[in-house]
């Protein structure tokens, strides 16, 4: 059963779900952080995956639900990119106490991307990253960017326009997701994680094309980045053989962070 922990100040004070497995053979080796993606939950196929290798490795496993998703407390149409920063930031200030290895998935890969922004120089910077269709800067590349004039014009003058999708129902797109999402653009400078990062992406995926995923890898010249490309590969990549890449990619990425 989740960990309900408050994060935020006054009224903007929300509830967040936790899962936190503690080490047990391996108390010493990173942590592995779930970033989950836009409308997505901890209990998902990759989170599951992950926290079920974590219980046999012996290591830390810790996910969460961002305000507005899954378990937790809020709105979803309240939140932004710096609420949900917020919350990842909180999770890992309470979680977590040596360098993670984060694994983001599409938004969750941009937060991945700030959180080690925000934690560079401390204690927590990040050992590892592991990057699934990380969709850096979506809301101005792969939503704003794209819209056409009559959706943009319904999210200035109503603040909110319902997108269609296919994972469900209407996803609202806001106003001040758009607005506040230019307040941590990464992709228009160099990237600098200061640890390895091994990006999964499939080439068929509709919502982060693969082409963005190598312009993310580009921005990142300093890291040491590997890059896998799935040829058939969609946005979820929750196949059997998707989840044994995503577990290997982990897996390794654990191993070299212990090790150095």
């Amino acid at each position: 059963m989740a960990e309900m922990i408050e994060i935020g100040t006054g009224s903007a004070a929300r509830r967040i779900a936790v899962e936190a497995r503690a080490a047990t053979s391996r108390p010493d080796s990173p942590p592995v952080v779930w970033l989950g993606g836009f409308r997505s939950d901890m209990r998902g196929g990759k989170a599951e995956r992950l926290d079920a290798f974590c219980e046999r490795a012996g290591g830390a496993c810790v996910r969460f639900d961002y305000m507005g998703h899954g378990e937790s407390g809020g709105r979803f149409e309240d939140g932004t990119i710096s609420t949900w920063l917020e919350d990842a930031l909180g999770v890992v200030d309470r979680f977590v106490d040596r360098p993670p290895v984060l694994v983001g998935s599409s938004m969750g890969g941009w937060i991945a991307l700030l959180v080690a922004r925000a934690l560079a120089g401390t204690p927590k910077a990040p050992a590892g990253m592991v990057l699934i269709a990380p969709a850096a800067d979506f809301t101005e590349r792969l939503m704003w960017a794209h819209f056409p004039r009559a959706v943009r014009d319904t999210i200035l003058r109503e603040g909110v326009f319902h997108a269609p999708s296919e994972y469900g129902d209407p996803t609202p797109i806001t106003r001040a997701l758009i607005e506040d999402g230019r307040r941590h653009l990464l992709m228009d400078g160099p990237i600098a994680t200061g640890c390895p990062v091994h990006i999964l992406q499939g080439m068929k995926d509709p919502d982060v094309p693969w082409r963005h995923a190598v312009e993310t890898m580009e921005a990142m010249a300093s890291d040491s980045v590997t890059m896998t490309l799935i040829g058939d590969g969609d946005h979820r990549l929750s196949r059997e053989e998707d989840l044994d890449r995503l577990e290997a990619a982990v897996a390794r990425m654990v191993e070299g962070a212990a090790t150095s």
